[in-house]
This record gives structure tokens, C-alpha cells and sequence, in this order.
């Protein structure tokens, strides 16, 4: 029993979780460089577990709304073709996190780290067509303590897919006419996380001083 209690207390100590809202955008034939094109909501959840104050590992369930117009678009081409799509995509990723400055949920106040997420995943997606596809999701960002055990991160990612068919397009235009980085379709997410860390206050236990005792400034 106490070797349990030490091994859940232990995973506690060194694991935060986080809820996140956003925007999620499309890249692909309709729409080839527009960074945030025609954004819609998008929010998920997140476990991390912090190896290092420098390293994470993170899982991410994340979902969001995807859409394109080539009406949006003033060449030729795009409003004569006039394609469009409206679609959700849903996520499950793992990825490992670096910060650049070490950092933990129960630092010091206002304790802040620019960071980094690369990491692999698969992604439900329901657009012109029901799929699922393997992804590999990059992301940055800005974390930073706003009160004991909280945080507050601002992230920016991509998210590359092996699958060109978000938009109903696959193989359907001339090839300079494809999307940039290949002819995959991509998606994008950018958001606000709000993060936490629960702790199983062991009643004594040295270990937690630094949470229950005063905050650190």
C-alpha cells in the first residue's frame, strides 16, 4: 500500500493536465499559403508528464472545424473552378515537449518558457469524405505561472497529413495549382491553454512542502 501511494503521489508530482480553445485552419489546394485562413472553433484536452523542467511528454485530444471557399479567392482559376468544403477533424497525438528555460507548473510566480512540441498522431477527419490518417503535429508557444499549480500557454501548430483529400480536390487540378509542401493537405491550430497540477496531499509528507507551504516570488 505505501509503495502505491508513493508511486501515484510520485506520477502526480510530476504530471499537469490542461483544457485548451482555439482556432483551427486549412492549407491544401483551395487554399495554398494563407496562415489562419477562415478559422474555426477548436478546443481539447491534454495530459503531460514532465520528465525534466526542460522536457514533457504530452498527450493531446484535440477537435476542430475545417472549411474552404474558392470564392474567398480573387485569380481566375479559383472562382471559376468555385470549390468549397466544410468539414471537422479530430485528433489523438503524442508529443514531446521542450522548454527552453527550465520550468515547472509549481515554479515561481510568473516562471515563463518558450517551448517547442513535435510528435506523431492520427486524426479523424469528416469533410468531403470520413477518414482516419496518420499526422505529425509541430507546434510553439509561450508558458507561464499565473498562480500556484496554474498556468496560462499561448501555442501556434501545424499538423502534417499524409492525406489530400480535405477538400475533395485529390488529384483533380494541375500541379502548380497544388498546395505548398507537396500535395497534402494540412491543418493548424492556435489557442490558449489554461494548466493545472494535482497533487494527492499526502498529510506530512515532506515531498509536498513546496506546494502547500507559502509561494515562492
Amino acid at each position: 500500500m505505501s509503495l502505491s501511494l508513493s508511486l501515484i503521489a510520485a506520477g502526480q508530482r510530476n504530471a499537469d493536465y490542461g483544457i485548451l480553445g482555439g482556432v483551427s485552419s486549412y492549407i491544401g489546394d483551395i487554399n495554398p499559403s494563407r496562415l489562419m485562413y477562415s478559422p474555426l472553433p477548436a478546443a481539447g484536452f491534454f495530459y503531460r508528464y514532465n520528465l525534466h523542467p526542460r522536457h514533457a511528454i504530452r498527450a493531446d485530444i484535440l477537435a476542430g472545424g475545417l472549411r474552404g471557399n474558392d470564392l474567398d479567392f480573387n485569380n481566375t482559376f479559383q472562382t471559376t473552378r468555385a470549390a468549397s468544403f466544410t468539414g471537422i477533424t479530430g485528433e489523438l497525438a503524442i508529443q514531446f515537449e521542450f522548454n527552453f528555460l527550465p520550468y515547472t507548473t509549481a515554479g515561481k510566480l510568473w516562471d515563463w518558457s518558450p517551448y517547442f512540441a513535435a510528435g506523431v498522431g492520427v486524426a479523424v477527419i469528416n469533410s468531403t469524405a470520413f477518414s482516419f490518417q496518420p499526422v505529425i503535429p509541430f507546434s510553439g508557444g509561450i508558458k507561464v505561472n499565473i498562480y500556484k499549480n496554474m498556468g496560462l500557454e499561448a501555442e501556434y501548430g501545424f499538423r502534417k497529413t499524409f492525406y489530400d483529400n480535405f477538400d475533395g480536390l485529390k488529384d483533380m487540378v494541375a500541379q502548380a495549382d497544388y498546395g505548398w509542401l507537396h500535395n497534402n493537405d494540412w491543418y493548424s491550430f492556435a489557442g490558449i491553454a489554461f494548466t493545472w497540477k494535482i497533487y494527492n496531499k499526502l498529510a506530512g509528507c515532506p515531498a509536498y512542502e513546496d506546494v502547500d507551504g507559502k509561494r515562492k516570488r
